[in-house]
């Protein structure tokens, strides 16, 4: 990535025209071909920029960023503040935290959240329509199958519901009763889970994290 600190003005031509007049403005050249003019206000929108795939002309005091499409942005450089590039290599992309695939990680680790002396028999255990998030093993050792949702909705008690029917089948699970468990679970979900007979579990991601908030309660 280039990053210029420059004294400048800029124009677009294309399907329509605009002017930014002279002032100190970051241009970002980025690898992918990107070129973005940005002030230090007003956000985190650059003011005018230019999308890939596109070209860099320079010369002397003007800098043409042509797309393919024949539009332009013309960057006209009075004084040039800073000059410099970095190498940011390949970046891995955005990590959500809290998604369903690490509640599913953390409850496995920790299946007694579900009740005092369930253990987890596995992960993904599989069924003919895909698998189910977690099956466990009560206290008395029956079957629990448990589908995980970070928000609870209908559609997810109707999955769990398609589940133990198939689940219920088999001779060496049966009978299997179902935990519908999430951070949040929906009053519609909440009801029709608990009409089916299947268990509504509130999880608590921080609970499950190990992370203890640091202030004082009264009770």
């Amino acid at each position: 990535m280039r990053l210029v600190i420059a004294k400048c003005s800029v124009d677009y031509i294309g399907r329509l025209t605009a002017h930014l007049p002279p002032a100190t403005r970051l241009i970002m050249v980025k690898s992918d071909g990107s070129v973005l003019v940005h002030s230090d206000t007003g956000g985190y929108k650059p003011l005018m920029w230019m999308t890939p795939p596109c070209r860099l002309e320079e010369s002397e005091g003007l800098w043409r960023v042509v797309n393919k499409g024949g539009e332009e942005l013309q960057i006209t450089v009075e004084e040039i503040l800073h000059d410099g590039a970095h190498v940011l290599g390949t970046d891995p992309g955005l990590v959500k935290d809290g998604v369903e695939a690490h509640l599913q990680v953390l409850l496995a680790a920790a299946p007694q959240t579900l009740g005092e002396g369930y253990t987890l028999v596995r992960r993904e255990y599989m069924t003919a329509i895909g698998p189910v998030d977690l099956l466990c093993k009560d206290a008395d050792g029956a079957s629990v199958a448990v589908e995980i949702k970070r928000r609870g909705e209908i559609d997810g008690v109707e999955q769990l519901t398609r589940y133990l029917e198939l689940l219920g089948r088999d001779p060496l699970l049966a009978p299997v009763r179902g935990i519908f468990a999430a951070q949040e679970i929906k009053p519609q979900a909440r009801v029709l889970a608990e009409d089916r007979g299947i268990r509504c579990v509130v999880l608590d991601y921080n609970a499950l994290r190990g992370v203890v908030k640091d202030e004082l309660t009264l009770f």
